[in-house]
């Protein structure tokens, strides 16, 4: 089993665990082993609060298969008791595919350091958006008493790559959520976050995403509002068609086609619309819609 590269503080606390507060089945702890899924509860310090169900059950036939190829880990916190602290999700998907055992990596671990641990596992995930990963590096720095240079060593990052991510904490709620349903990408965020004037900022936002802007577009209007700030309209942003008098028509076209649909400037008055389709028989029906 190819063997996970961790942060060093991550590393570090693998490698300094203390011995079974127990005393009982010491030779289990720091090793791999069968445990029963009834004797693990949930991890109190887990980051992660939404599981896309569609993906669990992927996971779950997956599991049926091929078994638990990367076992969770836990730590022992009583005779035949034991807590998360990471691979909630392996541990759903198992329950779900009916297994009443699941391999784990058994060890011991205060309070801080389950947080600690939780939260880097959680970093290290692929699919996490740039607000759930600027989220768990804020707890990092706030409840574990970190230091910026500090987290950058547990994770394995640049100084700066962290504050850029934390930086997006800044922005409203809406621009936040947006990055979290994917509907912008972090470098729209970064962009946005350079703008100081509140309703500029949500209306070039807006413009973002109803417009389907790039980044580039994006980082050029911002570019050009902070050379004129007192300017109510930027010339960088009226040379992209604003779609935004026509997001009620999108929304109709949308509901015609039963799919999803993007309009997307490319200067001045010019642009283009996007209808997307999943397979040939989507296709088909959106085909015989328009005709």
């Amino acid at each position: 089993m190819t063997k996970k590269v961790l942060g060093r503080g991550l590393s570090a606390l693998l490698e300094n665990a203390d011995t079974d507060i127990t005393g009982v089945e010491h030779k289990a702890l720091h090793s791999i082993a069968d445990i029963e899924i009834s004797q693990i509860v949930a991890n109190a310090f887990q980051p992660r609060t939404e599981f896309d169900q569609e993906a669990l059950e992927e996971l779950c036939e997956s599991i049926k298969v091929h078994g638990i190829i990367q076992p969770i880990t836990v730590r022992k916190i009583g005779y035949e008791q034991y807590e998360l602290i990471s691979g909630e999700r392996r541990t759903r998907a198992s329950i779900l595919a009916g297994k009443n055992k699941i391999p784990a990596y058994i060890r011991l671990a205060d309070d801080q350091q389950m947080l600690e641990m939780a939260l880097i596992e959680n970093i290290q995930r692929e699919n996490l958006n740039a607000i759930e990963i600027a989220l768990s590096y804020k707890r990092l720095l706030d409840e574990c008493g970190l230091k910026q240079e500090e987290l950058g060593e547990r994770v394995g990052k640049k100084r700066t790559t962290v504050n850029n991510y934390l930086r997006l904490l800044r922005l409203p709620d809406e621009i936040q959520l947006s990055i979290k349903n994917g509907e912008i990408m972090m470098g729209h965020a970064r962009a946005l976050v350079n703008v100081e004037n509140p309703e500029r900022q949500s209306a070039i936002f807006r413009s973002a995403v109803t417009s389907s802007l790039s980044v580039r577009q994006v980082e050029e209007i911002v570019r050009n509002e902070k050379e004129n700030p007192e300017g109510t309209h930027s010339k960088a942003a009226a040379k992209y068609f604003d779609f935004t008098e026509y997001i009620n028509h999108k929304k109709e076209i949308e509901k015609r086609l039963d799919t999803d649909v993007r309009f997307k400037s490319r200067s001045n008055d010019n642009g283009t619309i996007i209808i997307s389709f999943s397979s040939k028989e989507q296709l088909e029906d959106i085909i015989s819609k328009l005709s």
